[in-house]
């Protein structure tokens, strides 16, 4: 592989990209056809995602900024072609793929998404679907626009868990639900933001195996850099906790832990997000944040609000009230889970201790475990464990079938819905910087009736030669 790719280079595969015609896959699998897929970031949740899709998919081409991420996944499919740049793998191997995992920082899952779309490839990508509200809503549309078929990497959506809890919720196990609660344990060792990082992290030399110009990609140019040495300030993890690149605890969790609340309750966009944050800066995310999303009526379901907590407030965790934490009837010796979701409605509550949702227990318990109450049979059957990644894997067999018989619907998890979840929790971090004020928000057209600022931040600039591809 060639160390640089030229600026000629690089406008002209953006070129190609924007000049070529859009079209969607209408073929017709045979039985022992395979589909051809490309990895787009295969380090970290990358390298698994990648491995998963490799089980039912045969993987022709691998592209991360990381050589040695690269050299490390390229082991496994030794005749894989391999790129640090998606725009290269676009322009030389469209028509040698069919789908695409992409697995990058979040500010460019958009960017490389939409690329492969417009190409007619079908696309994974990892939560959050996108960094901004807009690309949200820009990569629904294109899904549907091409035809192709769609997933996003809220693993959870694929356990059987999951999926009973919300047909139970569906069925009026628990009543009405006007209120729900969602917490995690996200950033914590997680990653580094605010307290402890507030100012633009110490320049430092980039390594050699790094590609920084790829890694910045559409992002607004600056240098690498050391956060507390030696540990890198952005690649290959802590991304997460800055502005420019990531979407904080709220986009790296909320698509898992209030996906089965938004799933079972029917909600899409909320009419006013409010957020309580403190120590917020121009640089990382907040050190904690309780945010309300206020969501209208949905039919004969009510009003809604849900309640999102993050971080820590000195020493104690941004936790729901204790009176609510009261009700849960918790077990001698039996703790608050580390991040979990709880659903309050008229008849009882629903209450889950774990990210996904798919562990869970009603209040009261009129029947032991809430798995054996009568369900409606609504949802087809999933995983059945989270262990050893078999929901992750489960969610890319779903992916593939759903291209083999040309059902985007079939992914459970594809772009019309994860979409609306993201468009929906991302308005989350736009509130945080304006704490205290409540934002009124009109989906459809992607702004905030009563402040200008705010609606500004639902998009963005892209730099030159790494513009979204839009049309």
């Amino acid at each position: 592989m060639s160390r640089r790719v030229t600026r000629r280079r690089a406008l002209a595969a953006a070129g190609y990209l924007a000049a070529a015609p859009a079209f969607s896959l209408n073929r017709v699998w045979g039985a022992n056809d395979r589909i051809r897929v490309a990895g787009i970031g295969v380090g970290g949740k990358g390298s698994s995602d990648i491995e998963h899709a490799g089980r039912v998919m045969d993987v022709v081409a691998l592209c991360d900024i990381d050589d040695q991420r690269l050299e490390q996944r390229a082991r496994t499919w030794p005749s894989a072609q391999k790129f640090f740049d998606y725009r290269t793998l676009f322009e030389r191997m469209a028509r040698d793929i069919d789908a695409v995992v992409v697995s990058t920082a979040d500010h460019s899952h958009a960017p490389a998404s939409m690329m492969a779309m417009r190409l007619g490839k079908h696309v994974y990508c990892q939560k959050p679907l996108t960094h901004t509200i807009e690309e949200a809503r820009l990569m629904r549309e294109a899904a549907a626009r091409y035809k192709v078929c769609t997933q996003m990497g809220n693993q959870g959506s694929a356990l059987n868990g999951l999926r009973r809890a919300v047909e139970l919720v569906r069925g009026g196990a628990i009543g009405n639900v006007a209120e729900v609660h969602v917490w995690t344990n996200r950033p914590a060792q997680y990653w580094k933001q605010s307290p402890d990082i507030t100012a633009r992290p110490m320049e430092a030399p980039v390594p050699k195996h790094v590609h920084w110009e790829e890694w910045i990609g559409p992002a607004a140019m600056r240098p690498y850099a050391v956060a507390f040495a030696p540990r890198p300030a952005y690649h290959p993890h802590d991304w997460r906790g800055y502005w420019e690149f990531g979407t904080g605890a709220l986009g790296d969790m909320a698509c898992h832990t209030a996906n089965m609340p938004f799933r079972a309750l029917n909600l899409d966009a909320p009419t006013a997000v409010v957020a309580d944050a403190a120590e917020i800066n121009t640089e990382t995310f907040p050190a904690w944040g309780h945010i309300q999303y206020k969501f209208p009526a949905r039919g004969t379901l009510p009003a809604c609000t849900l309640h999102w907590y993050e971080g820590k407030r000195g020493n104690s965790r941004v936790l729901p009230p204790g009176d609510l934490i009261g009700r849960l009837n918790l077990r001698p010796g039996e703790q608050l889970p580390a991040s979990g979701s709880i659903l309050v409605g008229d008849k009882g509550i629903l209450f889950s201790p774990s990210d996904y949702g798919n562990l869970f227990r009603i209040v009261p318990e009129t029947i032991v475990e809430g798995r054996q109450l009568t369900r409606p049979e609504t949802l087809p059957a999933g995983a059945e464990s989270d262990q050893g990644g078999a929901h992750d894997a489960y969610q890319k067999a779903e992916w593939a079938r759903a291209i083999r018989e040309n059902r985007p619907e079939i992914a459970t998890s594809n772009f019309d819905y994860a979409g609306r979840l993201t468009e929906a929790m991302l308005l989350g971090n736009i509130a945080v910087r304006f704490a205290g004020t409540e934002l009124r928000w009109d989906a459809a057209k992607l702004t905030f009736t009563n402040n200008e600022a705010a609606s500004r931040l639902v998009r963005k600039e892209y730099r030159r030669g790494w513009d979204l591809v839009r049309g």
